[in-house]
């Protein structure tokens, strides 16, 4: 695959995740290289579809680490259980935040961030690293962006 994404012209973002997807499938179905796939993964969701951040974090020991990212700089560390991140990592499932300032303990990496949706990807039963993705507008997010994502994070777990 080309270094170039071939995206529909169209504010819908179900016909952006179809087409996008595989595109990202394709682009990293060749490369062995976690990091440098994460940082495509990274680099493809926050150009195709405008979100304020799109980053991963990976499971290291007890806590999670800043992995490859597109956006502002970001938080380094995650505990297990804390912010949004954190709490995804804990519960291995997918949390959408509709207003970031409204979750309990909430790690603020920007105040510019005002919803998230965050994935886990899990591997033989165990967390190995989040998807997070930022967006600068409240409730940003919702169950069809959770499908398609979790499409996403399935092609990403069978790479691991």
């Amino acid at each position: 695959m080309s270094e170039n994404l071939f995206l529909p012209d169209t504010n819908s973002r179900t016909e952006k995740y179809t087409a996008l997807i595989p595109q990202i499938e394709a682009l990293i179905s060749t490369e062995s290289d976690l990091i440098a796939n994460l940082a495509n993964v990274a680099a493809a969701l926050k150009e195709a579809m405008g979100f304020f951040w799109v980053g991963f974090y990976l499971v290291k020991h007890d806590e999670l680490v800043l992995g490859p990212f597109q956006g502002p700089i970001a938080c380094t560390r995650i505990k297990k259980g804390k912010g949004v991140c954190g709490t995804a990592w804990a519960e291995a499932k997918t949390i959408i935040v509709e207003d970031v300032d409204e979750f309990p303990g909430h790690i603020a990496c920007s105040s510019n961030s005002k919803s998230e949706i965050v994935l886990p990807v899990i591997k033989n039963g165990t967390v190995k690293l989040i998807l997070d993705i930022d967006s600068d507008q409240l409730a940003d997010f919702n169950e069809e962006d959770q499908a398609h994502l979790e499409r996403l994070t399935k092609i990403i777990e069978d790479r691991l």
